[in-house]
């Protein structure tokens, strides 16, 4: 006989094409009781589903959503700015770091116990690129938390049905799915992802328990996308 499932999750980012596609996925598992979507604002085209809440908001202040994150057993952000090149250094900065750190705090603090993270391919404090060393010092002052699981998601090309951002992203829509037989052996990490595949995987490490930090690149998502439960 199927045991009810116990399982909360809370994601902050589903209004973005990932963590949307992680809302849709995460309200559909048989394996999950109850969603929480936070932002600031709700998801317009949300799935209705009794086991969905949603709450606006302000990401400036944790304090003021905190209380929120009670009674969650895993936590997704794909909280981000899709357009780095757009924005500021500090306000890329405000948002993919202190946002996303803030919430992972407040997770911690609330007794949330796993916490996934969408970053990067190349993710590392180290690095000579700014927005890859940023990734990679976020990802390791999450690591710091201290949760009992933590996982990193490193897309690289993320495949969306629509483009968003004009005709550079409708170039590379169209070519990069095509570059797979070039991306082979260590390249293979530089495959393309739909949203779709993505977020159905953010979705399903949700439902996982096991302990210690997880990186996932391309073969390892794309694996834990078509995994049966």
């Amino acid at each position: 006989m199927q045991q009810t499932a116990t399982r909360r999750v809370v994601i902050l980012g589903a209004t973005g094409a990932v963590g949307g596609q992680a809302l849709a996925e995460l309200v559909r598992s048989p394996a999950i009781a109850g969603v929480t979507s936070l932002g600031r604002r709700v998801v317009a085209d949300a799935p209705a589903a009794a086991k969905l809440t949603q709450h606006a908001v302000d990401l400036e202040d944790a304090g003021s959503y905190e209380q929120l994150l009670a009674g969650h057993h895993a936590a997704i952000c794909t909280l981000g700015v899709g357009q780095p090149t757009k924005v500021s250094r500090e306000e890329l900065w405000k948002i993919d770091v202190d946002y996303v750190l803030a919430f992972a705090s407040a997770c911690r603090e609330q007794g949330v116990s796993s916490f996934a993270l969408l970053g990067a391919v190349g993710a590392d404090a180290g690095s000579r690129s700014y927005y890859l060393k940023m990734k990679g010092e976020l990802e390791a002052r999450v690591i710091a938390l201290g949760f009992h699981r933590t996982s990193l998601f490193r897309p690289s090309m993320l495949l969306t049905p629509q483009n968003r951002y004009g005709t550079g992203q409708a170039i590379l829509l169209a070519v990069w799915p095509k570059l797979d037989w070039v991306l082979a052996g260590p390249l293979r990490k530089f495959r393309g992802i739909t949203v779709a595949d993505l977020g159905r995987a953010m979705a399903r490490d949700a439902e996982r328990d096991d302990p210690g930090v997880h990186v996932y690149h391309w073969d390892e998502f794309s694996a834990l996308a078509r995994a049966e439960r």
